[in-house]
């Protein structure tokens, strides 16, 4: 009876054991990550969005598949990453827009701090201040300058209202006291085709939309937008450089649902940054305007809070809606 009682004991144990060993969870990730990109293909966040997709899918041995969900101003896709469980198959490529700037401008079905996890950064998208050939100005001294020269007689063109382009030049014309009129436009081509045109002097846009035509003599690009001289154009002074306080900063971050489990995250931060940092990669998104970087969950966390913050001052101050 005892020798039986033990035989039992014992068999208990394994089936214990094999039990334990079956209900260990596989290593991420064991399926299909799918990386939800809020815009219509071709854009910024597409371009990072598919380098980084291709590279992870080749080292994991697991398809990232890059999905475009756009609409509702990207809080259509954004939305549906905010909704998807906490599981950590379910990623966005977001812009500092979607966080910073939409929720001064409208209701979003989302919070951008309690429902999203911060990864990482992975890019800016460095910004220029062109004019039209026509404005007797060859820095931003001498812009401000004519500007003030004639009072509400300047057109600055955006992609419309509430933009990175808007926003930008809201910021220069309250910093230096400048007094201009806004032209919103449905998008940068048309705003760049009437700056060539002349029928606005001024526009602040991303670099891949402004060097082409500025190279072949359209147009002038007088400074950076960003915080400081971008790496890939260290000739172009900074906008802050004349005008302190002065930043756009457009950047783009991987992020997740808000509660997925820390070991996910530092495991795809790692590896996005194993990508991201490679000759290949950087080479090839230098190429199309973009500077690749990378950051911690937590720097990524704090940009958020101080761009909400800083955005949020001159949306009011300028009182601007949207469209």
């Amino acid at each position: 009876m005892h020798r039986m009682m033990l035989r039992c004991s014992v068999l208990l144990t394994l089936l214990l054991a094999a039990g334990t060993g079956l209900a260990q969870p596989a290593p991420y990730p064991s399926r299909p990550v799918k990386f939800i990109v809020p815009i219509t293909p071709g854009g910024s966040n597409d371009v990072v969005a598919r380098a980084i997709a291709q590279k992870l899918s080749e080292s994991w041995n697991q398809p990232v598949v890059v999905e475009n969900r756009p609409g509702a101003g990207m809080n259509l896709g954004t939305d549906l990453v905010a909704k998807s469980p906490a599981d950590g198959y379910t990623w966005l490529l977001g812009a500092n827009n979607i966080f910073v700037i939409n929720p001064h401008l409208g209701k979003v079905p989302f919070d951008v701090f309690k429902d999203f996890t911060p990864v990482t950064e992975v890019a800016t998208v460095p910004f220029m201040l062109a004019v039209n050939n026509a404005v007797p100005a060859k820095n931003v001294a001498e812009l401000i300058a004519w500007i003030k020269q004639n009072p509400g007689k300047v057109n600055y063109a955006s992609s419309g209202n509430g933009s990175p382009q808007h926003l930008a030049a809201e910021m220069l014309s309250h910093l230096a006291g400048l007094k201009m009129q806004h032209v919103p436009y449905k998008g940068a081509i048309p705003a760049i085709t009437d700056l060539i045109g002349g029928q606005v002097q001024m526009f602040i846009g991303a670099v891949n939309s402004l060097q082409p035509q500025a190279k072949e003599g359209k147009l002038r690009i007088l400074a950076g937008a960003g915080s400081k001289r971008y790496a890939a154009f260290p000739e172009l002074p900074a906008i802050a450089e004349t005008v302190p306080g002065f930043a756009l900063d457009v950047w783009l971050g991987v992020f997740m649902p808000a509660g997925v489990p820390r070991e996910i995250v530092g495991k795809v931060n790692t590896d996005i940054a194993r990508v991201l940092n490679s000759p290949e990669i950087r080479t090839s998104l230098a190429g199309q305007g973009l500077e690749p970087v990378t950051s911690t969950p937590e720097a990524l966390a704090t940009i958020v809070h101080d761009d909400y913050a800083r955005w949020g001052r001159v949306i009011r101050e300028a009182g601007i809606k949207a469209d």
